[in-house]
This record gives C-alpha cells, sequence and structure tokens, in this order.
C-alpha cells in the first residue's frame, strides 16, 4: 500500500495490484457466466425436437421407438443405449456431433445433439 498526499485532500490510498484483481475477476465472471450458459443449455434440450430429428435421421438403422419394428442388427435400439449403466447424455450429444464411421455425418448443431441426447435419455 502506498499512500500520497494531495494539498487539498486528505491521504490517499493507492492499491498498486488493484489493476490485477480486476482482471481475475473479470475472467472469473466470463468462466462463471460460460459454464451458466452451459448448464442452462444442458436442461433447455428438446425431446420432441429430438424425436424428430430421430425419426429423420435414425430410423432407418436404430429402433427409435416402440412402435417401429425394424432396424439394421448392428445399431442398438434407443432404448437399449439409454439403459446402459453408464449412460450418459453429454457423452451421447458429444458423440453425435463427430460420428463412428459407420453413422452418416448429419451436422448436427450442438443444441440439435442436445435435443436428441434428451430424446434418448427418456427412453429409459
Amino acid at each position: 500500500m502506498i499512500q500520497t498526499a494531495s494539498p487539498s485532500r486528505s491521504p490517499r490510498v493507492r492499491w498498486p495490484c488493484l489493476p490485477l484483481v480486476g482482471i481475475l475477476l473479470s475472467r472469473r465472471s466470463l468462466v462463471l457466466a460460460v459454464g451458466a450458459l452451459s448448464a442452462n443449455l444442458a436442461f433447455a434440450a428438446d425431446a420432441e425436437h429430438g424425436e424428430r430429428l430421430a425419426r429423420r435421421w435414425c430410423a432407418s438403422c436404430h429402433v427409435i421407438s416402440s412402435d417401429q419394428r425394424s432396424s439394421v442388427i448392428e445399431a442398438p435400439p434407443f432404448a437399449t443405449i439409454a439403459r446402459k449403466p453408464d449412460f450418459d447424455g453429454a457423452k451421447l450429444a458429444q458423440f453425435l456431433l463427430d460420428p463412428h464411421p459407420k453413422m452418416p455425418n448429419m451436422n448436427l448443431s450442438r443444441a440439435e445433439a442436445a435435443d436428441l441426447a434428451a430424446y434418448i435419455a427418456g427412453l429409459k
């Protein structure tokens, strides 16, 4: 702490580390804001939209609902995926953004991948 005197006022206290504190608080606020937005996106997933995406993109290989009868043998039914003990909707959404070679590249947005994962999660 450095004290400086002003001729007409009482001594002022200067904090040389104040700009650094501002930068650290700004970074912390940014991290908290990004985390809050990410959490909101996870909670804002639309399972109904996910079902529409599943019918359009996935039903030719996977059984996506109980009213569907046929699928490709190698492609597990969505209900089976949802019931796996280690099922994690966030990990599934991430997988859908970069699918394995047997899956078509659907060019899903992050929100669409989250919606599809929310639909699958609801099939438990």
